[in-house]
């Protein structure tokens, strides 16, 4: 890893939430999730080692986005398009969603969005799965420290290592998520990738709720069942950015807490078990991932990261269209072109609408 930690201690993902969703804008967000959470569901046996199945505790218990009426006119065109996608999705009405959900205060909701085949997984078992059947199939893995790149002309020639080796390869990829800006500037290249520290949360009720999806609120509020509790928070943008894992007991009393006894008048009395901090991988260009080569006009450079908050939920697919670059020079399956390195030359930054 670039910042001289080996291993996956501060790694992102056995830090995220685990959510999978296809409720997007943008068509290639939702083509991702469409590939990406089947491959998920049928995990466990295509990263099968010697019979066992590699389970990730894939959960199919659905995602709800709710908006307030300011909020109406983006939720539905972003659910038209979701439909004509092919997602199942629900269009939901006050009255339907306190049907649906009891427990839920929608006296300042407009409506909401349900994608019952949607849901969470176990990031770090996932991790873990990847990586298990990727040794298994011959992979190398090293947990040397990369200290930076020697390139020529319009080619990264080699890597050099913190041990004072060095690799050589024909195509180099960044995918270093939360530093992949500090990789960027071993070939003299800034890129609009910052560390966004974010908080996951878990917390009881002290009152039974129905059984519940994974919900998203108009205040970027964000949790899930976990467990006899529930996992999640309140991430913000207004985060300072900067490699700071510390946290902060104060956020979830004074922030968290009050956004959920809004939501859900049984966590009037609840009070936070554990939290750990992560950081987001947040492009500030635009909020998506960066995907391809190009950055510094170096051809064999690939940009895999600025995904700012949706690797997980998007990295099957991502994985593939990275390979279909790297063997054939084009994208085979689902176009990514528009998220490239040529929109931040050309300034126009492609962003989501209603999402958070």
């Amino acid at each position: 890893m670039s910042n001289g930690i080996s291993g996956y201690q501060f790694a992102s993902t056995p830090r995220a939430s685990g959510g999978v969703r296809r409720l997007f804008s943008l068509p290639e967000n939702i083509e991702l999730s469409n590939f990406s959470i089947p491959f998920f569901e049928e995990f466990p046996t295509t990263m099968a080692l010697n019979g066992e199945p590699a389970e990730i505790g894939f959960k199919k218990n659905g995602y709800l986005f709710i908006v307030p009426p300011t909020g109406l006119g983006v939720l539905k065109r972003n659910f038209d398009r979701q439909q004509s996608m092919g997602c199942n999705v629900i269009w939901l009405e006050p009255d339907a969603l306190h049907e649906k959900f009891p427990s839920l205060n929608v006296s300042d909701l407009g409506a909401g969005v349900h994608s019952p085949d949607d849901g969470w997984l176990d990031p770090h078992s996932v991790l873990m799965g990847f990586r298990r059947k990727a040794a298994a199939m011959g992979t190398h893995f090293t947990t040397d420290e990369v200290t930076g790149l020697e390139w020529s002309g319009n080619v990264v020639r080699s890597a050099k290592l913190g041990s004072g080796d060095q690799v050589q390869a024909e195509h180099f990829v960044n995918a270093a998520g939360a530093w992949a800006k500090h990789v960027c500037s071993m070939v003299d290249v800034d890129a609009p990738i910052e560390p966004l520290r974010r908080f996951e949360h878990y917390f009881e009720s002290r009152e039974p709720i129905e059984p519940l999806p994974y919900i998203k609120d108009p205040e970027r509020l964000a949790f899930r069942p976990e467990g006899r509790g529930y996992s999640g928070g309140l991430p913000t943008l207004a985060e300072p950015r900067g490699f700071n894992f510390d946290v902060d007991t104060r956020y979830f009393e004074t922030v968290v807490w009050p956004a959920l006894a809004h939501r859900f008048p049984q966590f009037d009395q609840t009070r936070c078990l554990s939290t750990i901090a992560g950081l987001y991988d947040q492009n500030d260009f635009d909020g998506n991932v960066i995907i391809g080569p190009g950055a510094g006009g170096l051809d064999n450079f690939h940009m895999l990261s600025g995904f700012s908050g949706h690797g997980l939920m998007h990295v099957p697919g991502c994985g593939r269209a990275m390979a279909e670059l790297i063997l054939s020079g084009r994208y085979e399956t689902i176009d990514l072109s528009r998220f490239g390195w040529q929109r931040l030359i050309d300034g126009t930054p492609l962003r989501e609408h209603g999402i958070v």
